[in-house]
């Protein structure tokens, strides 16, 4: 497996966390300081430290950490010979160090570089996604837990895994440039697809859909759910046959699926009243044997302990430094590869054992922690 130095920040920090649930090598090379996610909110057990951040024990799980401060002469002379034997860098630019200095470390070394959003808030707007997030009539609403910045993260993880596997055939290092808006806008594609083929613009819609007539979350019994079904008439008319609305039923204009799209939010609305009356897991299980793509609108508790995740391994029961026995997110890949992920690292846990590995001697390392390097 690979050696992948992590010089990212928070807006990509997730791709080299699915690098390390691949089974690769990652050591995430920070300040001794500690860095922006490492200082990203909400704090578990409400300590307010470098260690306890929620993002920081997910993103950074599976790696090495390694403190050193790469602007000093003697913090870039550490990260040199760490790039000497690595197979990729991911760093997030702006960073003073570019493509040309690993390269010059390593020839071999695959450079990928993802310039960081800077303002996530702005980033989300300018991609799009702020014009269709939120209900109609209302001001837009920002997709919470930085979630739109998994997006650059798988991105970028696909990036150093085409630049490794390209360096490996070749011989020689290759440079990829990851470009953050990109990612986001990649998720307003659908909705660039509907307005060039339909000329309609696609608007807010709360919770619910848009492309098909019957589209959305829906509230029931206790809580909600979520329903899909395509625009044909086949599924619509296991949708009937399933609900029984009589009005429904009784409107046979609705069997064109143009009808059914300029009446939707009447349709929506008779769907919604008729589900109210039953609960979330009876409405999944009655649309999955109508072959009705649905789902329940699972809260974070209901994942927290999903059996699903359990079962096929996404969530395992860890003993943690700082929590005890819990469950923890390996994530998906983790068990596709049999990967046991280790849980995230104190703040320069394995920077005396990585130095030691580069050549350094046990005095020359208290000499860079001495000086703050290290």
């Amino acid at each position: 497996m690979a050696l992948v130095i992590d010089l990212t920040r928070l807006s990509a920090t997730y791709a080299a966390r699915l690098l390390a649930e691949a089974g690769h090598r990652v050591v995430r090379v920070e300040a001794a300081a500690g860095d922006d996610v490492r200082r990203t909110g909400p704090f578990l057990r409400q300590q307010f430290d470098l260690e306890h951040g929620a993002f920081h024990q997910f993103l950074n799980a599976g790696k090495q950490s390694l403190t050193l401060d790469t602007e000093s002469d003697a913090g870039s002379a550490a990260l040199r010979a760490l790039a000497g034997m690595a197979d990729c860098v991911i760093v997030t630019q702006p960073f003073h160090h570019d493509a040309e200095w690993f390269f010059e470390a390593n020839p071999r070394i695959a450079v990928v570089e993802v310039d960081d959003v800077g303002n996530e808030v702005c980033a989300y707007a300018r991609s799009g996604l702020l014009s269709l997030t939120g209900h109609p009539g209302k001001a837009p609403v920002v997709l919470g837990g930085h979630a739109a910045l998994s997006v650059i993260g798988l991105y970028t993880a696909v990036a150093a895994s085409a630049a490794m596997m390209s360096a490996e055939v070749s011989g020689q290092g290759s440079h990829v440039q990851v470009s953050s808006q990109q990612c986001l806008e990649t998720l307003v594609e659908q909705a660039l697809l509907t307005y060039h083929t339909t000329g309609e613009v696609p608007e807010r819609r709360g919770l619910l859909g848009m492309i098909t007539a019957v589209s959305g979350a829906f509230p029931c019994a206790d809580g909600y759910w979520m329903i899909s079904v395509p625009n044909d008439l086949k599924n619509w008319n296991q949708l009937m046959d399933w609900i029984d609305d009589p009005i429904l039923r009784a409107d046979p204009s609705l069997a064109e699926g143009s009808k059914r799209q300029q009446n939707r939010d009447f349709i929506l609305g008779r769907l919604s009243e008729w589900s109210k009356h039953h609960k979330k897991e009876e409405l999944v299980v009655g649309a999955q044997k109508q072959r009705v793509p649905a789902s329940p609108v699972a809260t974070m508790l209901d994942l927290a302990n999903d059996p699903q995740l359990i079962s096929r391994g996404f969530l395992k029961p860890i003993d943690h430094p700082l929590f005890g026995n819990i469950l923890f997110p390996l994530g998906a890949s983790a068990p596709t590869f049999d990967v046991a992920l280790s849980s995230a690292p104190a703040l320069g846990q394995h920077s005396a054992a990585i130095l030691n590995e580069l050549g350094y001697t046990p005095a020359q390392i208290q000499a860079l922690v001495e000086c703050g390097t290290a």
